[in-house]
């Protein structure tokens, strides 16, 4: 059953899915609004999840479950998948790729690329230690409204992709 994210527990299991480029307002409602109509049928073994959607930043759907309910399991999550890659093609958009970096430019828009892109972009000095990043690898909803989503480079996994040893952490 879809529940607003504001009434699970810190505890609750999230999974967040960038999109690569920008939606259109019309994209976004659309994507979002079959997010929620899976979130109210999504089962784990026949028992229903309590869960909820949510757009962040203008880049990235949240999907939570209060697993103290009802855990998803392997193949609920799967079914998840499977209805993000269906509207990834209707959308012309990635959502599932786990390969990308989002960031903040120095304009303060939220920008993705590949890893080696990245890369580059840290050594060509246009990313570095105090460039905002996402970390979409967060996996409660304490870490999401503890800020943890997002933060310095030299503060998350991501100092590993500015090409310096011994970055702070």
């Amino acid at each position: 059953m879809s529940v607003p994210l504001t009434s699970l527990p810190d505890s609750a299991r999230v999974w967040i899915f960038g999109a690569d480029r920008p939606l259109a307002p019309a994209e976004r409602e659309a994507l979002l609004g079959d997010l929620r109509a899976f979130v109210d049928v999504w089962t784990a073994h026949g028992a229903a999840l309590r869960a909820g959607v949510e757009w962040v930043e203008d880049r990235f759907a949240v999907v939570a479950v209060d697993e103290a309910s009802a855990p998803a399991s392997g193949c609920s999550i799967d079914a998840m998948s499977r209805r993000l890659g269906t509207l990834e093609a209707r959308l012309d958009c990635s959502l599932l790729d786990s390969t990308r970096v989002f960031y903040r430019n120095a304009s303060g828009a939220i920008e993705s690329c590949a890893r080696t892109e990245f890369r580059a972009r840290a050594k060509t000095g246009a990313i570095d230690d105090t460039t905002p990043v996402f970390d979409p690898t967060i996996d409660t909803l304490a870490a999401l409204r503890a800020g943890e989503f997002e933060r310095p480079a030299a503060r998350s996994w991501h100092r590993q992709l500015l090409g310096r040893s011994g970055g702070r952490s």
